[in-house]
């Protein structure tokens, strides 16, 4: 299966560039430790925070870091199809049999050092899976394995998963999209992640109008 994302189908583009721009900015985002643990949250549905993630950890692959995505979003799950891997066994099966991460649970996709750890079967309570004390071990371990971990959340306004998250992570990134997150959900999603005294890094523009003064060099 191809993975139809920018970073692999444009490589040339305004868009690939962006991210290779966004990979820069991360490894020298933090001066006394480098960042391993990344979470990725939005304000709400508009914004694809999954494409973002995926686009990325093709992009830090490239340049022969080895990477882990992770679906943590297990209520609406996106990255196990952007990347061409199953949706199963992943997360929740993974937390349920407090199973290392290597056990079964790690895909490889069709990128050289890319990896990914999907959601798994839908839990009944997606909260009490990332919140479980097994879980927070994991990211231990994870830090170890891979030179990055790139983490797809749910909105931080509409449930607590991103939250709970959050601060357990190196940084937190926050999506927005031009012309549609509102300025009001921009700040309360800011808030909400501030309340938990998650570590945030920025954010992250999607659809905003390209500037023709700056032309491809």
């Amino acid at each position: 299966m191809s993975l139809d994302l920018v970073a692999i189908t444009a490589p040339q583009s305004p868009e690939a560039e962006a991210y290779r721009t966004l990979r820069t900015n991360l490894e020298f985002a933090v001066e006394d430790r480098p960042l391993r643990v990344v979470v990725f949250t939005s304000p709400g549905r508009v914004e694809d925070t999954a494409e973002v993630v995926a686009n990325l950890a093709v992009t830090f692959a490239q340049t022969g870091h080895r990477v882990l995505a992770v679906e943590a979003d297990l209520r609406r799950p996106r990255l196990h199809r952007l990347l061409g891997v199953s949706d199963a066994p992943g997360l929740t099966e993974m937390v349920q049999a407090r199973e290392a991460p290597d056990a079964g649970f790690l895909y490889a996709t069709e990128v050289s050092g890319l990896y990914v750890l999907p959601a798994g079967s839908p839990p009944v309570s997606p909260a009490d899976v990332l919140d479980s004390k097994w879980l927070t071990q994991i990211w231990d371990l994870l830090r170890e394995q891979f030179d990055m971990v790139l983490v797809n959340t749910p909105p931080v306004v509409a449930v607590a998963d991103a939250a709970i998250l959050a601060p357990r992570a190196d940084g937190v990134i926050l999506v927005l999209k031009a012309g549609a997150t509102k300025r009001s959900h921009a700040l309360q999603a800011k808030e909400r992640l501030e309340r938990v005294r998650a570590h945030i890094l920025g954010t992250v523009l999607l659809d905003a109008p390209y500037d023709k003064a700056v032309q491809r060099y």
